[in-house]
């Protein structure tokens, strides 16, 4: 794989030691803060840049940084927090990255009976393992050049008709279609958060 290949991989604000700060035992307060305050310089700081390559290294940064060391910064932060936000879809796409044809065979048996999420969702037809690889892709992009609320709404749709999906399949047990159900409603609380925030 050639330099310029790699050269997406880079994280954001990987000279100001994006995730190296966050040492174990710490004061959870001020990690909290500090978790917090990353995530709005990400999402807020996204929006603002004019350098392209900002969308490519924010859906690449559970890649270059491990959805591990995301966890430990974000994963116990409010679900309606950007924090909370960042680590819901991160954990999406680590999810979809990791097992795609499950996935793409979930989000195909619920598509039917979930249209409207299905349509917000917007993944190609049909939606086989890359296409929804690359509709993840797509919704972390949005970070940086769409309303964060559409980014929230759109993968709550997607976690939604995989809920659906996981529902109507043989062998699914019912907390695996709850906890989707409920990072759909997580997601989707978040966006409507969102949007009363850009009308504050």
């Amino acid at each position: 794989m050639g330099e310029g290949a790699r050269s997406h991989h880079r994280p954001i604000a990987r000279s100001a030691h994006f995730f190296d700060a966050f040492a174990a035992g710490s004061d959870p307060e001020l990690l909290q803060e500090a978790a917090d305050r990353a995530a709005t310089l990400l999402v807020r700081g996204a929006r603002e840049s004019t350098d392209s390559a900002v969308a490519d290294r924010l859906v690449h940064l559970a890649d270059s940084e491990g959805i591990e060391a995301i966890a430990e910064v974000w994963s116990g932060s409010a679900p309606d927090s950007l924090a909370g936000c960042l680590w819901r879809l991160y954990l999406l796409r680590s999810w979809v990255y990791a097992e795609p044809a499950g996935v793409a065979r979930e989000f195909e048996a619920g598509r039917g009976a979930a249209q409207v999420a299905r349509v917000v969702a917007g993944v190609a037809d049909p939606p086989g393992p890359d296409e929804l690889r690359a509709m993840i892709d797509a919704v972390l992009r949005g970070i940086a050049s769409a309303d964060f609320a559409d980014v929230l709404f759109r993968a709550a749709a997607f976690a939604r008709v995989v809920a659906t999906g996981r529902a109507t399949l043989p062998g699914t047990s019912d907390d695996g279609v709850r906890r989707m159900l409920g990072l759909a409603e997580q997601l989707e609380a978040a966006g409507h958060v969102e949007l009363e925030r850009g009308l504050g």
